[in-house]
């Protein structure tokens, strides 16, 4: 008769508990493949949550499409006609009103905002603030270069803030467009706008397969993760999986592309977009379409009389 195997003493011995917070032990490096998984799993929430806000009740959402697209980009116009910030300050928070009245999220629609407008913009325009290249009145001094004063010129400020307000407004006009309305109606309006053809059928091939692709990216990231048994993954090795796993799902869009046209053609696709519902202008059109022009007219007006 055997004697009973005895408990292995890693199991039994006990070990310090790290806090929920994290700030004992060693902490990990964040692997490459996981970044990947989420950051595809992030933009498939986001273009989901796109169609569930367009779908919602709202001031923009009843608006026809095809009006909707002229107005804004009529709006659009305006915006970049205004050369006071304090005109195109009023300009933003009419989107803010926008945005509240057609159930967006007003934390989610200034993020997704302001997150490219300061990062991209702001570092561009950052050195005309700077007496080097903008000349004018020294409202921040930063010291002495070479023996010449230094700083931030009121003229530079003024232009910087132009150009970065005008983005911002600009922007906001356009998520307010993208995301109270359905991706299949905004190509239909545009097709309806006289729009090329080919323009909208690559625009409507490219956002449905777009998440085809990126299913396909998670799955085999997440296959590798899963047959992964190394508590510190090689960095270089994962870049190396990424780098392989990019030319192949390459190739599988490249055929993907030709069976699916093949599959279109079949079931007599002609390249035009059509949806199940039937666009009508309606009286709320018509008032959109005044209330924008009125907004424009006192828009340039009111930068008009500024200018003086």
């Amino acid at each position: 008769m055997t004697a009973a195997p005895l408990t292995p003493d890693w199991l039994t011995q006990t070990e310090i508990g790290l806090c929920p917070c994290g700030c004992i032990g060693r902490r990990r490096k964040g692997s490459f493949v996981e970044k990947t998984i989420g950051g595809a799993a992030g933009v498939m929430r986001q273009a989901m949550f796109s169609d569930d806000v367009a779908s919602r009740p709202g001031v923009l959402q009843a608006i026809d499409p095809r009006v909707k697209l002229v107005t804004l980009f009529g709006l659009l116009v305006g915006a970049a006609l205004v050369r006071h910030v304090p005109v195109l300050v009023a300009l933003y928070l009419a989107t803010l009103l926008l945005a509240v009245t057609s159930g967006l999220p007003i934390g989610f629609f200034v993020k997704r905002v302001w997150l490219f407008v300061p990062l991209f913009t702001g570092i561009i325009v950052a050195p005309a603030t700077l007496n080097f290249v903008t000349h004018g009145e020294i409202v921040v001094h930063l010291g002495t270069w070479f023996g010449h004063p230094a700083g931030l010129t009121r003229q530079g400020l003024d232009a910087a803030g132009l150009i970065v307000t005008r983005v911002a407004v600009s922007i906001s006009l356009v998520v307010l467009l993208t995301l109270t309305t359905r991706w299949n109606r905004l190509l239909a309006s545009l097709r309806a706008l006289f729009v090329p053809r080919m323009f909208v059928m690559v625009l409507g091939m490219t956002y449905r397969y777009v998440f085809h692709l990126l299913n396909g990216v998670t799955d085999m990231y997440t296959a590798r993760k899963a047959r992964t048994v190394t508590r510190d993954p090689d960095v270089a090795k994962g870049r190396a999986f990424v780098a392989a796993s990019g030319g192949a799902l390459f190739g599988k869009a490249h055929a993907l592309s030709e069976e699916v046209h093949q599959a279109m053609v079949a079931r007599g696709y002609t390249g035009t977009t059509r949806t199940m519902e039937h666009e009508r202008v309606r009286a709320i059109d018509g008032l959109w379409v005044v209330a924008c022009v009125a907004g424009v007219i006192v828009t340039l007006g009111a930068d008009r009389v500024l200018a003086r």
